[in-house]
C-alpha cells in the first residue's frame, strides 16, 4: 500500500484506488459482521458499513500507523454500531417478513431464530459474541476492540451465551448437539 501526495503536497492524502482495493477485499466480511450485529437487519447493516468506511476514508492516508487495517476496520465497525444504537431513534420497528430470498440449502427458520436471539441481547453482549464466535477473535483481541478488560469479555460472553441458550430452549440445544 502506498500513500500519495495530493496537488498541495500533502503526504497523508488518500489514494482512492488503494482504498477501493481495501473495500473490495474486506467489504463483504464487514457486511456479514454488520448483519450479525444488527440482528439480521440488512438495510441497517449496509448503513453501518457505509458509516464505518466513511469514518475510515479520511484516515486512510495515515494508515502506515495502523498495524492491521482489517482489524482497525472491524473495531471501527463495532464502535460505530454501538454509537449508532445509542443515538438511534426508537421509531423503527422490525417486521416478521424479510424481503430477501434465502439461498438454497439454508435453514431459514434456524437462521431467523439465531438472529432473533442475538437481537434480544444488549448491544455490547451481542458485539462480544459476534467478535468471539463469528470473527473468531481471542478474548484479548475482543477486549482490545471493545475497550473492555479480558475478564469482562469472558463474563459477558458466558452470560450472553446463557441468555441465548435460554431463549432457544431445550429443543434447539438437542439439535445443536446432534
Amino acid at each position: 500500500m502506498r500513500a500519495t501526495s495530493n496537488p498541495n503536497g500533502d503526504p497523508a492524502a488518500v489514494d482512492p484506488e488503494d482504498f477501493q482495493a481495501f473495500v473490495a477485499s474486506r467489504g463483504a466480511h464487514l457486511y456479514r459482521t454488520a448483519c450479525l450485529l444488527t440482528g439480521g437487519d440488512t438495510h441497517l447493516a449496509e448503513d453501518l458499513v457505509q458509516e464505518t468506511l466513511g469514518r475510515m476514508y479520511p484516515k486512510w492516508g495515515r494508515r502506515r500507523r495502523i498495524d492491521n487495517p482489517s482489524g482497525y476496520a472491524q473495531t471501527t465497525l463495532v464502535n460505530t454500531f454501538i454509537s449508532m444504537r445509542r443515538r438511534r431513534s426508537s421509531s423503527e420497528r422490525p417486521t416478521e417478513h424479510l424481503g430477501d430470498a434465502p439461498a438454497d440449502g439454508v435453514d431459514v427458520e434456524l437462521r431467523l431464530t439465531l438472529l432473533d436471539a442475538l437481537a434480544r441481547l444488549p448491544e455490547l453482549d451481542r458485539a462480544v459474541l459476534v467478535l468471539r464466535f463469528w470473527d473468531d477473535r481471542t478474548v484479548e483481541d475482543t477486549a482490545a476492540a471493545l475497550r473492555l478488560t479480558e475478564s469482562a469479555v469472558r463474563s459477558r460472553c458466558f452470560r450472553a451465551l446463557a441468555r441465548v441458550r435460554e431463549q432457544l430452549g431445550a429443543d434447539f440445544i438437542e439439535f445443536a448437539e446432534s
